[in-house]
């Protein structure tokens, strides 16, 4: 259970988060919050979304991508059971990439 302080935080960053307008203040934005490893992560994470969408065997992105299988694992339960965060963004993603 996360106290009311870190909830506060919590509520604090994702709403700075929501502020960011394009791609250079994204990018010197969590440059400037995250680690390089945990950049990494999180683009590990993220490279993988669209190929679970295609139901690419987690093997074969492992070989394609260098992610680790208990990465890719976490990242298709959070497709699964999670918040809907992925998809809401790959399909806009994939819609801003249409025009």
């Amino acid at each position: 259970m996360k106290t009311p302080v870190k909830n506060k935080s919590l509520t604090q960053l994702m709403h700075a988060i929501s502020l960011i307008a394009d791609l250079e203040e994204a990018t010197a934005f969590f440059n400037d919050l995250c680690t390089p490893a945990e950049l990494e992560s999180m683009a590990d994470r993220w490279q993988v979304v669209p190929l679970l969408k295609q139901n690419i065997p987690y093997r074969t992105i492992h070989q394609q991508t260098g992610v680790s299988v208990t990465t890719i694992t976490r990242v298709a339960r959070s497709l699964i059971h999670g918040s809907n965060g992925y998809n809401l963004i790959l399909d806009k993603q994939n819609q801003s990439s249409e025009c």
